[in-house]
């Protein structure tokens, strides 16, 4: 067993050349709800989901982006209704959100 079940790493990179970045599409706000969303289901620590930041993870065309681990599902969302879904679906019943699954294609 993995000290975490699932891991969702959010990109909040801030490119300061003004290039295109997920900072720019409101990704912390993502990050702050996805953080609330799971402690407010108790799956929070030890066993369960772990909700943290990152820099650039390179798929700037496709921000914001996040992606799940252990599975490696890259999504990129909208709106707090996403993040919800994804919470639900992905970090709790590991069931992948199919409509927000970042193509492969899409990188930087």
């Amino acid at each position: 067993m993995t000290y975490f079940k699932r891991h969702i790493f959010f990109c909040l990179n801030q490119r300061e050349n003004g290039e295109d970045c997920c900072a720019n599409h409101n990704a912390k706000a993502g990050f702050d709800h996805c953080k609330s969303r799971v402690k407010a289901e108790k799956l929070a620590g030890p066993g369960g989901v772990r909700v943290n930041k990152a820099g650039c993870m390179d798929r700037c065309a496709g921000g914001p982006v996040a992606v799940v681990y252990p599975e490696a599902v890259w999504y990129t969302y909208v709106d707090e209704s996403d993040i919800d879904e994804i919470v639900e679906s992905h970090l709790k019943n590991g069931v992948v959100v199919d409509r927000l699954v970042l193509p492969e294609s899409v990188g930087r």
